[in-house]
């Protein structure tokens, strides 16, 4: 195919990308007669069949693979590239694409975009979440979020939030008849609301620290959410102990509705970090996000 279409393999991406001829037609504003017509005649031009369709899913051949390794990172190039000119407008435009965990997405995500976005109505923001590990490269997000420790090296991570804390906490019905913890080895004897990994399948660990000493702690219990307002809710129902966020848990501790211990074990870590490939072109209006994301020490 010496002077095949672009739009063709446009095309194609977007059905190797979606799984889906439907997913994909919807987001190129075709029909998806019409979609299934270009994918066909672009493997006839070929002579290689570029994706396996059952009647309930749509997946690249190796042929197909091949082709996204090598022409998706330029197509996406280009499509950077063109959505860099909005520098030449007025103000920037464009879609910004973040992935982010419920509570990152809650506490720091909304209440800078509910600021920002009012002044910039050509700029639309996606927020994405989920509590897995995305690769933000495969799944064409602009941006992650994620705890500062916990990004790689080869992305320029942006501190978008202040330090944290856990708290671990529970009812006083709970704590009736029961001692309360004073190490987190003492956490084995009791009843905890555990967190699931969605990735791993694993539980996530509690982790303390104190004095420079960690520990993690793997915790038992009747109950797995992979939602922490869930986890608050069971606590709150006296079904355990719940490890969470201290700023989900405050006003409740404040009520007397749930009692903190651990206290000296749950030192302040490294907050949430916006992170996003060094090598990548972004448009203007990614920029702006990022500078209105961007965490800045209150003045004293």
């Amino acid at each position: 195919m010496a002077r095949g279409s672009v739009n063709d393999l446009v095309a194609f991406l977007a059905v190797a990308r979606e799984r889906s001829f439907t997913r994909a037609a919807a987001q190129l504003g075709v029909s998806q007669p019409a979609l299934s017509q270009t994918i066909r005649d672009l493997e006839a031009r070929l002579g290689l069949r570029l994706l396996s369709r059952t009647t309930r899913s749509v997946a690249p051949t190796d042929a197909g693979e091949r082709l996204i390794h090598s022409i998706g990172p330029h197509l996406d190039g280009i499509e950077a590239g063109l959505a860099a000119l909005t520098a030449l407008r007025d103000k920037p435009a464009g879609l910004v694409r973040i992935t982010a965990p419920d509570h990152a997405a809650e506490t720091v995500l909304w209440p800078a975009l509910a600021r920002l976005l009012p002044d910039y109505p050509d700029i639309a923001v996606e927020v994405v979440t989920e509590g897995s590990l995305t690769n933000i490269v495969t799944e064409r997000f602009d941006a992650g979020v994620r705890f500062g420790e916990h990004i790689e090296r080869d992305m320029v991570a942006v501190r978008i939030g202040p330090d944290l804390r856990m708290a671990v906490v529970g009812t006083p019905a709970y704590f009736t008849g029961r001692s309360r913890p004073t190490h987190p080895e003492d956490l084995t004897a009791h009843r905890c609301i555990n967190l699931r990994r969605p990735t791993r399948g694993g539980f996530y660990p509690w982790e303390f620290e104190k004095a420079g000493r960690e520990i993690n702690v793997r915790v038992e219990g009747q109950l797995v959410f992979t939602s922490l307002r869930l986890i608050r809710r069971a606590a709150l129902s006296g079904f355990g102990l719940a490890y969470l966020p201290e700023d989900q848990v405050l006003a409740d501790v404040a009520d007397g509705r749930l009692v903190r211990v651990l206290d000296p074990w749950c030192e302040p870590f490294p907050g949430y970090h916006l992170y996003y490939p060094s090598q990548r072109q972004h448009a203007p209006a990614f920029a702006v996000v990022v500078d209105a994301l961007r965490h800045r020490q209150a003045s004293t």
